[in-house]
């Protein structure tokens, strides 16, 4: 392998970002890119073809079209520095998911990192977040578990072979975690969160004999597209919100996913559930807005 440049740190290495047209999955695909990585954006939204499940969501956020699609996301990242590949991928299907690993077997012959982080969460969301368990609708447990903590592990089966075989590389799972305090008013989302923390421990209990690392990855609250259209805004602007004050960018948590990435030493780091704004501490980088942004914690009952 080529030596890596100095502000490429990850130069050569192969990356699968899932759930990457927009939020998380598009930031931290940005990020990957910005370190020199080949980066498989997968997702259902094409540029051609957006993702049918998000209508109410979009109407809740007075959106007229999805934004963001796999495109978009792979020649951003380009851009920035790294290799970005779109592939279509519906990761609720067992065929499409093997498929994308198998290409990308075929294509690089490797793989480094994957990155859990397709989400079915909001495709049930109807306006309402904080309510008892028994007035949410049980279309939650469809999206957040079937749509969403499966999503994660279908994708693992298919990629721990390749890093077994290797004998190294990295599952990032992302999450939400607040030193397992609880979420209240959402047990359905409080449930998924600490399923995937626990998935992210198990499979890392499993990985580790083979020297592959497992970590969860808990971002605080993200100005995702949908977050600022909510609240009638955008990144020019979203400080006029004061409600949006406590936000961070969804680059932040692509900043935390690479610095892990690029740690020869995150096998130390294995089977945990780490907080963005820790990691921003420890590897001493910033938001896009130059700060470190505190932890996002959850008020006790």
């Amino acid at each position: 392998m080529a030596d890596k440049p100095v502000d490429r740190p990850l130069h050569g290495r192969v990356a699968v970002v899932t759930g990457g047209s927009r939020g998380a999955g598009r930031g931290i695909a940005l990020e990957l890119g910005a370190a020199g990585a080949t980066v498989y954006v997968t997702g259902r939204s094409t540029r051609a073809e957006p993702a049918p499940t998000y209508t109410q969501l979009m109407a809740l956020s007075h959106l007229s079209q999805l934004p963001g699609s796999i495109e978009d996301t792979a020649e951003d990242l380009t851009r920035l520095g790294g290799q970005g590949i779109a592939v279509r991928c519906d990761h609720t299907r067992e065929d499409d998911v093997a498929q994308l690993f198998e290409r990308v077997q075929r294509d690089q012959g490797r793989l480094d990192l994957l990155v859990n982080n397709a989400w079915g969460g909001h495709e049930s969301f109807n306006g309402v977040f904080v309510a008892p368990f028994w007035e949410h609708p049980f279309a939650h447990w469809d999206t957040m578990f079937d749509h969403g903590v499966r999503n994660h592990l279908l994708a693992s089966r298919c990629a721990a072979p390749m890093l077994v075989r290797q004998r190294h590389g990295l599952i990032v799972t992302t999450t939400f975690w607040d030193r397992d305090r609880y979420m209240h008013g959402n047990l359905y989302y409080d449930l998924a969160k600490a399923a995937m923390c626990r998935l992210a421990f198990g499979m890392a209990q499993d990985l580790k004999p083979h020297g592959v690392a497992s970590i969860a990855v808990s971002p605080g609250w993200m100005r995702t597209e949908f977050v600022l259209a909510g609240h009638q805004a955008d990144e020019t602007n979203w400080r006029e919100r004061p409600a949006l004050s406590k936000t961070e960018s969804p680059r932040y948590l692509g900043r935390a996913v690479a610095a892990l990435a690029a740690d020869t030493q995150a096998m130390d780091k294995t089977g945990r559930v780490l907080r963005v704004a820790d990691l921003a501490a420890e590897y001493g980088f910033t938001d896009i807005d130059g700060r470190q942004v505190p932890p996002f914690e959850l008020d006790r009952a």
